[in-house]
């Protein structure tokens, strides 16, 4: 689902380029698709239509690392991906997740049992509608099941070509190194911005050349409030390090739009 080079005339091509996992060349300014839903994250956002064209509006630009998840909805914006843009363009990378569980609006509940983990990843092939998963986070690390139990279903599915990297969500650098000792890790999505930052696991990242990708980069909006707030707040963080990628979320093409110009 991707090619070796990108155009480096679009909008995105500005904010730089960052070779995930040694295969996959992305624009470092990615679209984050978890407001693509209902209020709570829950169900189906108010204009499908509109969702639609926000994603081929991100394509457009440049943004060829789009980031999801099946607890979104849940299952709701693999769907739309899938209406969106399938066929998909050949440098278009899709990072999608698995393991964590809804009981209703803002209620999330990690299930890491590997055979979950394993249906969760044969769904997500099947909305998506491919053959392989490009970047295949665990949404959250399950207290209950052995860590090295679940990166180690990933890593068998990897191996059977069901997933191309792995990569984890809201860890610690223990929890990375762990994780490591099983299988390669080609990216961590923690919560990090100018209010919350994990320094840490960035600088654990940088070091590794991991794929850092700082999910409510803006604070769910709160960075954002003023007119050219994004485009600082964004700025700041591709400057922080090379290997951060942030993935800012918008229903608006207008705001979509602003947030893939990063230079102010």
């Amino acid at each position: 689902m991707t090619s070796t080079t990108l155009d480096a005339a679009s909008p995105a091509a500005a904010s730089g380029t960052f070779l995930l996992g040694g295969d996959l060349p992305v624009h470092r300014i990615g679209y984050g698709t978890m407001q693509l839903t209902g209020p709570g994250h829950w169900y189906h956002p108010a204009d499908m239509d509109a969702a639609k064209a926000v994603l081929r509006r991100a394509v457009d630009l440049g943004v060829n690392h789009l980031d999801t998840a099946d607890a979104y909805g849940p299952e709701t914006v693999e769907h739309l991906i899938r209406k969106a843009l399938h066929p998909y363009p050949d440098h278009l990378v899709i990072a999608t997740k698995g393991g964590m569980t809804r009981q209703g609006p803002n209620r999330w509940a990690p299930v890491g049992r590997p055979e979950y983990l394993r249906q969760c990843v044969e769904m997500s092939l099947r909305r998506l509608a491919v053959d392989r998963i490009d970047l295949y986070y665990l949404h959250r690390v399950d207290p209950k099941v052995p860590l090295e139990d679940q990166v180690g279903e990933l890593a068998a599915l990897r191996a059977e070509g069901k997933i191309r990297h792995i990569g984890l969500s809201k860890v610690t650098t223990t929890q990375i190194e762990a994780a490591r000792r099983v299988a390669p890790i080609t990216a961590v999505q923690n919560k990090f911005n100018r209010h919350e930052r994990d320094w840490a696991v960035l600088d654990h990242c940088t070091r590794m050349g991991t794929a850092f990708v700082p999910y409510a980069p803006l604070a769910a909006g709160r960075l954002a409030a003023t007119p050219g707030a994004a485009v600082r707040e964004l700025r700041w963080l591709l400057d922080l390090s090379p290997v951060i990628l942030p993935i800012p979320g918008s229903t608006s093409i207008q705001h979509l739009q602003q947030n893939v110009h990063p230079v102010p």
